[in-house]
């Protein structure tokens, strides 16, 4: 348990991207009411959470974390859900399929509503309004009533963060993500894609395995794990009136975590000495994340783990890499080599979404595949010079048909990016984008694998 912490410590520090609300009085009481809610997590569920990610940090498992870049109020659908997840699935299918590694699959679901920004405020037609933040502050819409952040809006999204978990534990383990049911995850709208006909194919060969398992009496009845998943969900603990409020003391350790979601991560943008969001983060006991980007330095990084994982608890911090396809070998190597050196238990985890973003010609935000490839291919060069494990992919995607990152075997276009463009934030990959990146990534592990035993026979 962290020492000289409580709750609300993080006030006497510096907190960044995080709204003022005017109404403090409706602030005090939405969090108070906040705080008699039910967790929306377990302390259990988050510890055996942290236990699968110690084994990526040894190498034996990989991390899988996906979703959308900023969950909204107006795209809140069943189906979005259940169509997120079923691609989760595919591709975990398809990594575990390659490397014969266990997938540690967490969604950024069920919490991933407020961004960070990088100003405060926007100007159209000469007007200037505070910036969008998520809809768990304030609204899209560029009105002086929708962009007023209203503390209300956490009690929304607490609700469809609990609505979205029930729907997710009911996929997970009541038979949605059976293995016998491997051709029922495809997309009909993923028909024109070639990974679609390769996922079929291998999808083929898993229900021959199958068949000849229950033919020796290995079926899933005797086996749960052939007909549920674990599934966890994460977001990052940017809104921290929030976050405390969910935080709540096991009553079988004593130690605090934040029910919100099994796992929290920090940002670029907050990732700082003196930052709120660091001192919160250091004192609870779920596992997190750190975004690590190009104005990191290596003595920053390593003093931040003291801070954030002083017993150098293996499975409880998360690197996750995000420099851009043409800065990532030279950014992330020193950091990987002083982390090494220092003998800090991390998990490696490679963003390849938030340094390639570029405004296309025709006026959309997006980014483009091949960057996106490029950026994980530099990952994995660099864990293979430096001789550490690439244990991990964190994309920003969705289970929708969207149009808003270009290329890809879909081969979509500039021209092409306002047919679909949904997202509330950033460009997302679609679902055919999303199962295309995870063979090219399992043909990746795969061979670092390979060369790991071969250096080590």
């Amino acid at each position: 348990m962290a020492t000289n912490w409580t709750p609300n410590g993080w006030k006497n520090f510096e907190g960044l991207q995080m709204p003022e609300y005017r109404d403090s009085a409706k602030l005090a009481e939405t969090e108070q009411l906040l705080g008699t809610y039910p967790p929306l997590v377990f302390a259990g569920e988050a510890r055996s959470l942290k236990a699968d990610l110690a084994e990526v940090a040894e190498g034996k498992a990989f991390l899988l974390q996906g979703g959308d870049c900023a969950e909204s109020f107006a795209e809140f659908h069943p189906n979005n859900i259940r169509d997120t997840f079923r691609v989760i699935l595919q591709m975990a299918v398809v990594l575990t399929y390659a490397s014969k590694l266990p997938i540690v699959k967490l969604g950024r679901m069920a919490g991933q509503f407020a961004k960070p920004r990088s100003a405060p405020t926007e100007v159209q037609d000469g007007v200037e309004m505070p910036s969008y933040r998520g809809d768990i502050i304030n609204g899209i819409e560029f009105d002086s009533g929708r962009r007023e952040p209203d503390p209300d809006r956490m009690i929304r999204a607490y609700n469809q963060a609990a609505a979205t978990l029930n729907l997710l534990r009911a996929f997970s383990t009541g038979g949605y993500a059976n293995l016998q049911q491997v051709h029922g995850w495809t997309h009909d709208f993923m028909s024109r894609s070639p990974w679609a006909k390769k996922f079929e194919e291998m999808a083929d060969r898993i229900g021959e395995a199958l068949a000849f398992m229950e033919a020796c009496g290995i079926n899933p009845d005797t086996v749960p794990q052939l007909k549920a998943t674990s599934f966890y969900t994460s977001h990052e603990a940017l809104l921290l009136p929030y976050e405390e409020a969910l935080t709540r003391q096991d009553s079988l350790t004593g130690d605090w975590y934040d029910t919100s979601a099994h796992f929290l991560w920090i940002g670029d943008r907050t990732r700082f000495e003196g930052s709120a969001h660091v001192e919160f983060l250091r004192g609870i006991s779920n596992p997190i994340g750190m975004k690590c980007g190009p104005s990191l330095e290596a003595d920053d990084l390593l003093k931040m783990l003291d801070t954030l994982n002083p017993a150098r608890e293996a499975g409880r911090i998360t690197l996750i890499s995000r420099f851009g396809h043409d800065k990532i070998e030279a950014g992330l190597a020193p950091l990987v080599r002083a982390v090494k050196k220092e003998g800090h238990p991390v998990i490696w985890s490679c963003d390849p979404m938030h340094g390639n973003v570029i405004k296309a010609d025709s006026g959309y935000k997006t980014r483009p595949f091949d960057r996106i490839l490029a950026e994980v291919r530099g990952f994995f060069a660099v864990h293979r010079a430096e001789g550490t494990f690439a244990g991990g992919i964190h994309c920003e995607m969705t289970g929708q048909n969207v149009t808003e990152c270009t290329g890809g075997a879909v081969a979509i276009t500039d021209a092409a990016l306002g047919d679909r463009y949904h997202t509330h934030c950033d460009p997302r990959l679609n679902a055919a984008q999303s199962l295309e990146l995870a063979f090219l990534l399992a043909e990746m592990l795969n061979q670092e694998l390979s060369d790991r035993a071969r250096e080590a026979a």
